[in-house]
């Protein structure tokens, strides 16, 4: 039998992190190094979280302007609120009692969708890419989407809504208006000024409102990152509201867990009282 000297074991490939053991003891940490700062040294107490955030995606420290924008974006998605089907599927699970684990997971199983979740972010970054700041491009794309028959089966099926834009709002939320012009006040590039310049024709050309979705993927897309880096960044920013939700509504049990009021076509009782 051959031995396999160390030379020809198989070696952790990563730009990301470097980490020196220990002298004799290969699973003990000396110091530890992110795209090559050093951890305890320069990064503890000499960097935000979003600086840490922007690090590990992107591969570089932020600039100040970049950093302020990120920081209010996480301040702004933290918690989409218990009306957000994501933060009530953890509510749901706190209510019952489960287990931490278990209610992060249902949170971000419910936010990872094409409809107000991580992956229409994801579409949404990737036709910011396409399109840059071209309003005839847009419109076409708008369009073009809305006529599409679906394509070749796949995990995401086809959807006719345009990424960015709520086809089930039946106005334009001042919420959503209000923060993307704190956005650009605060920094935004050029993808959300343009977006607060030609709102209105993209909301027609959509035949929908603008959604918070779209609002996050344009400043996502204005601080370069990918649409796979998008669709993460979003579903690990709006963790907070929803472990805050669900831990409070642990405590209130199940009995007191909020149903919200709901117009059903044919409803049972309706036609019953008729």
């Amino acid at each position: 039998m051959s031995s396999v000297g160390a030379a020809a074991r198989p070696q952790l490939r990563t730009r990301i992190w470097l980490e020196d053991a220990v002298p004799g003891h290969a699973g003990v940490t000396q110091a530890a190094y992110c795209r090559g700062y050093d951890v305890a040294a320069e990064l503890m107490g000499g960097a935000r979280w979003v600086d840490m955030l922007f690090l590990l995606l992107r591969g570089e420290a932020p600039d100040a302007g970049q950093a302020h924008l990120l920081e209010a974006l996480a301040v702004l998605l933290a918690n989409p609120g218990p009306r957000d089907p994501a933060v009530h599927a953890a509510m749901c699970a706190g209510s019952t009692g489960s287990t931490a684990a278990a209610t992060l997971m249902a949170t971000l199983a419910v936010g990872a969708g094409q409809l107000g979740g991580a992956r229409e972010v994801h579409a949404a970054v990737k036709a910011w890419q396409q399109l840059g700041c071209d309003l005839a491009g847009w419109q076409a794309a708008c369009a073009a989407r809305r006529g599409a028959a679906p394509g070749v089966a796949s995990i995401w099926p086809h959807t006719e809504h345009v990424p960015g834009f709520d086809p089930t709002a039946p106005a334009a939320s001042p919420w959503v208006g209000a923060a993307l012009e704190r956005l650009v006040a605060l920094g935004g590039g050029a993808c959300l000024q343009w977006l607060l310049a030609h709102r209105a024709p993209l909301e027609a050309a959509a035949q929908a409102p603008l959604a918070m979705t779209g609002v996050a993927a344009a400043a996502l897309a204005d601080l370069g990152f990918t649409p796979d880096q998008a669709e993460m960044l979003h579903l690990l920013l709006r963790l907070p509201g929803a472990a805050a939700h669900a831990l409070e509504q642990q405590a209130l049990g199940p009995k007191q867990f909020p149903f919200f009021d709901l117009d059903l076509v044919n409803d049972p009782l309706v036609q019953e009282a008729a």
